[in-house]
């Protein structure tokens, strides 16, 4: 039972954090070193990245519509070029982080994944956000989806980029990449979530086939079941973060994330600097 309210509370984390513009991986990494599962390191490892595909599952079916090729025309299914479109862009987008990501995945995992890089890149892309938006850097000129150019979707993919140092965030690179590039805050905002879909799936198929390779294919009833109950979680919480998100940045800036950011970049740094 301890176990599963851990499992609660990893998948509360990751459907709050993913969303929001604060590094749902530096947050993981955090939470890990505070509160344990009672599992393997090499499953632990697959555990956290998996349980993103309930939180993408929100995505798709809140943007369904949206992102869906198939189109009813008249009771006969046809191709909706708009949203062909709209995926070339975002294949484009990924592009970038997908190269470096799968030929330096492990790499960074040893060398970047600790309390100390964490703070930093939260105390960094706070600064980030709060200068931006203060200043109202972008002209802010994109104000739909749906006019985001091939080459404004390869440049928000280059932001994706610095992603993959945790504590970033991905959704806080991408935003402010979209920022910077003219995009309008619910625009930038929702081609995040859209980038997240083929990212997020790649990253935990990734996890998966590694895992495999070093302890085969084998699960115990323990580990499926924190695992769907990770993943359950996940969903729920990011239905309502997301719904949220959107609504919320309609009338307000990302000033208040990018101060929470520094705060618990802080706290963070002090904690394992002084305290630990």
């Amino acid at each position: 039972m301890l176990e599963l309210l851990k499992a609660v509370l990893f998948g509360i984390v990751e459907g709050v954090t993913e969303w929001l513009p604060i590094s749902s991986t530096g947050h993981m990494i955090l939470l890990d070193k505070f509160i344990h599962l009672g599992v393997s390191a090499e499953f632990y490892k697959l555990f956290e990245v998996v349980i993103q595909l309930g939180a993408i599952l929100a995505v798709i079916i809140l943007y369904f519509e949206k992102i869906w090729p198939l189109k009813n025309n008249n009771g006969s299914l046809t191709l909706d070029r708009a949203t062909l479109n709209l995926w070339g862009k975002i294949i484009v987008a990924c592009f970038p982080a997908a190269i470096i990501g799968i030929l330096f995945d492990d790499w960074m995992e040893e060398n970047f994944f600790t309390p100390q890089v964490v703070s930093l890149a939260l105390i960094a892309y706070g600064f980030l956000f709060v200068i931006i938006e203060k200043y109202d850097l972008g002209s802010k000129s994109v104000q739909r989806v749906e006019d985001i150019s091939y080459r404004k979707a390869f440049e928000v993919g280059v932001f994706q980029l610095f992603s993959l140092v945790p504590g970033t965030s991905r959704s806080g690179s991408t935003i402010i990449g979209g920022l910077l590039i003219g995009l309008e805050r619910s625009v930038a905002a929702e081609f995040t979530f859209y980038l997240a879909i083929p990212v997020m799936i790649g990253a935990s198929l990734l996890k998966l086939i590694k895992y495999v390779m070093r302890m085969g294919f084998v699960f115990d009833s323990n580990e499926l079941l924190l695992l769907t109950v990770g993943c359950i979680v996940a969903f729920i919480v990011s239905i309502i973060v997301i719904r949220f998100l959107m609504s919320y940045i309609k009338k307000h800036n990302f000033i208040p994330f990018g101060y929470y950011r520094i705060v618990l970049g802080i706290l963070v740094l002090v904690y394992f600097k002084f305290l630990n």
